[in-house]
């Protein structure tokens, strides 16, 4: 149980403090080895080009300026290709970068004891013999020793940017999961809305009309006092309601259907629950599809429910015709015949029901009549989903 909790735990980093530390006294110790018995010009050269490791992340082209002499003068590797390495880790100019590969690999190589060269009798005092095969050998050595530290710096410069471009790409993932979760959330938001509207309105406005009709044709005074108590909470949770369904609906958008839905086996007692003089021209699609079957069912209900609501003792004429184009539904009332009582209303259900029309394809239009009634027409594309 120990050891896979190590395993899980990020390995800790060194402070740059540290490594500038480690470093400059890595450095000291291969200047030491190479000017410990050189003149003091070169010792100093060795020491400023070391000490000069300590301030490389804040000024890395200074920094590399000064360990060329001791590089020029005496034959310091470790300083200037330290210099030269965090240069090319903090600088994306390349051509900049391998100039000043060049200066290195020049400096490294007049720094060799080159009067040498093809008098093996100079090796006994040098200490260094270069013959001509090793000309070549001695160049590729030196490009390469310029190059690692610019390749190398490149290369942590690169996997830096990678690990940034990363975290902004996960960033970015995550701010497009939680945009796609507020309108997923949206969308249920206004299904919900939805929803309520078409069942919790229709229900509570068929209690509004029996509560106001109970109210007007009763002679006793305690039904009347009932009737009038129910109208009025009938009344005020519409209201209620459409200030829910309001709000539901402010960030919403269409979605799919909830469960449990109607289908249209519920059509025939739709309409004798309605209260409503009603006469249906044509037959509901039996092949319908399940969507294709609850919009018909929602558009009825709320072109019903709007009937008693603001017509009154209007008649009803829904007329449902199928054909190749698709499936036509008409719901047309008459101007009503007696005062209504006011309810609340906000449009929604219409809202809606466009809403319904649109998820299928389809359209949906409505509007006044000459002589004074409404109607409402939906055309459903394809009738069996």
């Amino acid at each position: 149980m120990y050891r896979p909790a190590l395993l899980g735990r990020p390995m800790p980093q060194p402070s740059p403090r540290a490594v500038d530390l480690l470093l400059v006294a890595a450095a000291v110790a291969d200047s030491w080895i190479s000017v410990h018995d050189s003149a003091w010009p070169d010792v100093l050269l060795a020491g400023l080009a070391c000490a000069a490791l300590l301030v490389r992340r804040r000024w890395p082209v200074a920094v590399f300026v000064l360990t060329m002499p001791a590089a020029l003068t005496s034959y310091v590797l470790l300083a200037p290709l330290i210099a030269l390495f965090t240069l090319a880790e903090r600088y994306r100019n390349r051509p900049a970068l391998a100039a000043c590969a060049v200066l290195f690999g020049v400096s490294s190589a007049v720094s060799l004891p080159v009067e040498s060269f093809g008098d093996p009798s100079a090796a006994a005092t040098s200490g260094f013999f270069i013959t001509a095969p090793t000309v070549l050998i001695t160049a590729g050595y030196l490009i390469a020793l310029a190059a690692a530290p610019v390749i190398l710096g490149q290369l942590v410069q690169t996997r830096r940017d990678l690990a940034k471009r990363l975290a902004d790409l996960q960033e970015a993932q995550e701010h497009q999961r939680e945009l796609h979760a507020q309108t997923v959330l949206a969308r249920e938001r206004a299904q919900l809305a939805r929803e309520m509207h078409d069942v919790v309105s229709h229900q509570v406005s068929l209690i509004a009309v029996h509560a106001g009709a109970l109210q007007v044709t009763t002679s006793d005074p305690a039904a009347k006092d009932a009737g009038r108590t129910i109208r009025t909470l009938s009344v005020t949770t519409l209201d209620e309601l459409r200030h829910m369904v309001t709000l539901l609906r402010a960030s919403g958008g269409n979605s799919a259907e909830l469960a449990p839905q109607p289908t249209l086996a519920e059509f025939a007692q739709l309409i004798a629950n309605s209260g409503i003089d009603v006469r249906v021209e044509g037959e509901p699609p039996e092949d319908a599809s399940a969507p294709v079957q609850r919009t018909v069912y929602r558009i009825i209900q709320e072109a019903l429910t709007n009937i008693r609501k603001h017509a009154p003792g209007a008649s009803t004429v829904i007329d449902i015709h199928c054909s190749g184009r698709g499936l036509d539904i008409t719901v047309t009332n008459t101007a009503p015949t007696r005062i209504g009582l006011a309810l609340p209303s906000s449009q929604q259900g219409l809202v809606g029901l466009r809403e319904r029309a649109e998820l299928l394809g389809g359209t949906f239009t409505s509007g006044p009549t000459p002589d004074g009634g409404y109607t409402l027409h939906v055309h459903l594309p394809d009738r069996t989903g």
